[in-house]
């Protein structure tokens, strides 16, 4: 009998969500499952009924400070022993990392004692954890065709696994706008919004004819301090608008959207695709390196959508493309396409089977080509 899939992911959505597919796959095949995270990791509890969630010290060494460094060295040792300690008494078949620094620790500890190791990384270029990792794993499983730092390791490009509620809308249509029909902007900057685009987008709507503002029907994400002020200008111009800092069914919105402008973050750019949604892109300019950038250029490539730096995306300029988008469906019909060709819906099955090979498992949902690469 093998031991548990031990399954670490930062703290954040961008890491959860895949981890937590992931997870639900190997629960699906009776794999045994165990997570682990740092403080911030509270969906993965939420989330995984019946999963044993351990938290693990760590902290990021990247700060500008001596000070910062040394605790986070100090944070990022205390969490291996801890990690030690755990994984000899789980003895598992696998330890597998999205990254984020809460992996470091399991990693590191899976390493020394002799644990398969797998991560995955979600972005275009390998995150600062991951390439901690890379010379030390089994197997690096990538989102995107070309993931810059994967050098050296065997690569399985599987995609980004997102979540279930998001993965069946790959089998719906996208619903295109006629020329003077309604027209469903969706906007949102991740999972607090982004002030760019509170700045944005008023003034953009502003600048449309008055024809094709009247068919806008705008579902925006704003920071809280930023819904008023966004909210009384589109009420003075009669935008049929909702404004909030949070939306909980994204696979609705998506579903209803004609058009998505948002930032270039791995899930997004993952569940646009599967969605088969076309959207404007623009990267958050100080993602750390600028791998945003890197995700919409090859979103762009693939002809799912467009990107527009942030250097770049001003009222006029917005308003230009957003009359063009409505003046010619056709353009956001071949992106959703290609965003659907260009997708994995199931990325989640093709890690899990990864997964299941390594371990000499036998899974229930094996049989895909892997598309198997040596870097």
């Amino acid at each position: 009998m093998t031991g548990p899939v031990v399954i670490a992911a930062g703290g954040t959505g961008g890491h959860l969500f895949p981890a937590i597919a992931v997870a639900e796959e190997l629960l699906s095949r009776g794999r045994e499952v165990v997570a682990v995270t740092d403080k911030r990791g509270g969906d993965l509890a939420t989330r995984l009924e019946g999963v044993a969630v351990h938290r693990l010290h760590a902290s990021a060494m990247s700060g500008c400070s001596l000070s910062g460094k040394i605790v986070g060295a100090v944070a990022l040792l205390r969490g291996m022993l801890e990690a030690r300690r755990l994984l000899r008494q789980l003895t598992p078949s696998a330890v597998v990392g999205f990254g984020g620094y809460p992996t470091v620790p399991p990693l590191f500890a899976a390493n020394q004692i002799g644990a398969m190791t797998v991560i995955h990384e979600q972005n275009a270029v390998l995150g600062r954890a991951n390439r901690m990792l890379s010379s030390r794993v089994r197997l690096i499983a990538t989102s995107f065709d070309r993931t810059e730092g994967t050098v050296g390791v065997e690569t399985l490009t599987c995609g980004n696994p997102v979540r279930s509620s998001i993965a069946s809308l790959h089998d719906k249509p996208y619903d295109p706008a006629g020329q003077d029909g309604r027209f469903r902007l969706f906007v949102f900057g991740g999972s607090q919004g982004a002030r760019v685009f509170s700045d944005v987008l008023p003034d953009a709507l502003a600048a449309l004819p008055a024809a094709l503002r009247a068919r806008i029907e705008l579902i925006q994400q704003c920071r809280h301090e930023d819904i008023d002020r966004v909210r009384a200008r589109f009420d003075e111009m009669g935008v049929a608008a909702t404004v909030a800092t949070f939306f909980d069914d994204m696979d609705a919105q998506l579903e209803r959207a004609h058009l998505v402008i948002g930032r270039a973050g791995a899930s997004t750019v993952a569940e646009l695709s599967v969605a088969g949604r076309p959207a404007l892109l623009v990267p958050y300019p100080h993602a750390t390196d600028d791998h945003q950038t890197e995700n919409a250029r090859a979103v762009e490539a693939a002809g799912a959508g467009w990107l527009m730096p942030q250097t770049g995306f001003s009222a006029e300029a917005l308003a230009a493309r957003l009359e063009a988008f409505m003046t010619c469906p056709d353009t956001l019909i071949r992106a959703a396409a290609a965003g659907l060709a260009w997708s994995r819906p199931d990325a989640a099955v093709r890690l899990a089977d990864a997964i299941d090979r390594l371990t000499g498992s036998n899974g229930h949902h094996g049989g895909h080509d892997m598309r198997e690469q040596a870097a």
